[in-house]
């Protein structure tokens, strides 16, 4: 046995197991920890079958990315499990079937190929996995759908960022214009004030006071 198919059978066994801890995890912070594993070995057996591109796609996107950002919100949003628990043996013969679909799915299509004796690759899958291939691809056969794509990530960045800094009832807002331009004389204020009744009785002159605006 060769130490790549070693390497593919250890990955595809980590794989497993990460995915089943990723939906039997009580914890959401322990099951995206389980997600972001079973992505780096995705991306490891990717590796293997020579296709380096969707391999480091994966790590950057989904894990450094996707991934990275879910947690943060997990681990800052107060999530109640118990009512996201809430009618789960109602789904299950649902989604029990479906994932004997898929199994049956993926088995046909497997089985179909180890029943083949004699398997033909063809040439121009060789290249698949080349980066320089690709980018040849994207920048001149499918340049213009890139160029949308990249125009509708940047609008739903706008939007995000539109969405964080508009105003609302429950936070407290201030235009950063403002807070650029203020000057000392705006934030403090001597004010002189007139002796009381406190020089009468012998104490100490009242001191002159500072106004915060």
């Amino acid at each position: 046995m060769e130490f790549t198919t070693v390497l593919f059978y250890v990955f595809s066994a980590i794989l497993v197991l990460a995915a089943i801890r990723v939906i039997t995890e009580s914890n959401p912070v322990h099951a995206a920890l389980f997600l972001v594993l079973s992505f780096c070995s995705a991306a490891a057996l990717w590796m293997l079958l020579k296709a380096e591109f969707l391999s480091i796609v994966l790590i950057l996107v989904y894990v450094g990315a996707v991934m990275v950002l879910f947690l943060f919100v997990v681990m800052m949003v107060d999530i109640k499990l118990t009512k996201l628990r809430e009618g789960f043996w109602g789904y299950l013969p649902l989604a029990a079937t479906i994932g004997v679909v898929i199994v049956l799915e993926m088995a046909a299509v497997l089985f179909r190929g180890f029943w083949r004796s004699h398997t033909q690759v063809p040439e121009v899958s060789s290249t698949i996995g080349n980066a320089k291939e690709l980018g040849k691809l994207i920048y001149t056969d499918y340049l213009y759908a890139f160029e949308i794509a990249a125009v509708l990530l940047l609008v739903g960045m706008i939007a995000a960022v539109a969405l964080t800094m508009r105003k609302r009832k429950d936070s407290k807002y201030f235009a950063p214009g403002d807070a650029v331009r203020v000057k000392a004389s705006d934030r403090l204020r001597v004010v002189k004030m007139k002796a009381d009744s406190a020089r009468a009785n012998g104490d100490s002159p009242a001191a002159p006071a500072a106004e915060q605006k």
